[in-house]
């Protein structure tokens, strides 16, 4: 936790967001204040929750004006940009933060492109500011016991692991930003990427991907990872909901078997952002070659031709 004393200024891009309001509270949670926040969208009373004094802007020009006055005032100068803004312009944002001589703390995916990767790692070296990726199931306390579980097991075992992400969504989702591939990346970046980082970052580097089904709404494939193979399936349909989520009247299902062994983190997820603000704040983030093998995945899973390899379906597939 930061001390009063120590607390820092931050501006936050994506005010109207989903995911805005968990950023607000970390902020809050560590002891920092909001001082400007950005939303083409004016929907974002819920600010008044956190940080009723923050400036609010709805255009990209006068907020970036507001924080280069704020950074010649040597008084309010923003320390950090938090970006909840739609995935394709996480890059734009990031460059926004670091010209205005903040640090970044970056929703996922960081980019949608590898091939952007070198240029930010360039501007932030040539700035000396930190871009921090937001990895929160790396802080999940179940999915931290399973690496240490798997770091202490045998070195040479190839492990089954299945992936289940089922998260229902209504016809507003394709309608938004998130329902177009070329600003979201589709749903194995925009539902996806997170998991493909949490299984790279526990079971090695990726060797090869062999991709199933695409469709608008679910996909499925098997990643070869140095330490596991990883029969994936995502979903954004209702009627890929098991028998169980349908009577409990849950519209989300999580489930990752390792060596058909069910890792239970159904729950936990409320707390994860503050948790890695903190770490972030403690110079402990995840920056940009962390989030690398992610975006590499997503992007060759978007792009590969489905296979007519029947190796290793998932389940949910052979249904």
């Amino acid at each position: 936790m930061t001390k009063k004393s120590d607390s820092k200024n931050f501006a936050l891009i994506g005010a109207a967001g989903y995911i805005a309001p968990r950023h607000m509270r970390a902020i809050k949670d560590t002891n920092n204040n909001l001082v400007a926040a950005l939303d083409p969208f004016d929907s974002v009373g819920i600010i008044d929750s956190y940080f009723p004094n923050a400036d609010f802007f709805t255009e990209t020009e006068r907020f970036d004006r507001h924080l280069d006055k704020l950074r010649r005032s040597n008084t309010n100068k923003v320390d950090y940009v938090s970006i909840c803004s739609p995935n394709y312009l996480h890059d734009a944002h990031i460059r926004l933060a670091l010209r205005n001589d903040a640090n970044a703390i970056c929703e996922k995916p960081l980019l949608l492109n590898p091939w952007n990767i070198d240029g930010l790692e360039e501007i932030e070296k040539e700035s000396g500011r930190k871009i921090n990726n937001i990895l929160q199931l790396r802080h999940h306390p179940a999915i931290m016991e399973l690496k240490t579980k798997i770091e202490k097991g045998s070195k040479n075992k190839k492990h089954n692991i299945k992936l289940t992400y089922i998260t229902s969504r209504g016809k507003w989702y394709y309608y938004s930003w998130k329902g177009e591939k070329p600003k979201s990346g589709g749903i194995v970046t925009n539902i996806g990427i997170h998991f493909f980082d949490m299984l790279g970052w526990i079971f090695g580097k990726n060797q090869k991907s062999h991709l199933h089904l695409m469709q608008e709404n679910k996909a499925s494939g098997l990643l070869e990872l140095e330490n596991a193979n990883v029969s994936w399936y995502l979903s954004l349909d209702k009627n890929d909901l098991p028998q169980s989520a349908v009577e409990k009247g849950i519209p989300t299902f999580r489930s990752i078997t390792v060596d058909d062994e069910e890792i239970e983190f159904s729950g936990g997820f409320t707390d994860l952002h503050t948790l890695s603000y903190q770490h972030i704040l403690n110079g402990n983030g995840y920056g940009i070659n962390d989030a690398r093998q992610s975006i590499e995945i997503a992007h060759e899973i978007r792009n590969q031709e489905v296979s007519t390899n029947q190796f290793d379906h998932h389940p949910f597939l052979k249904k």
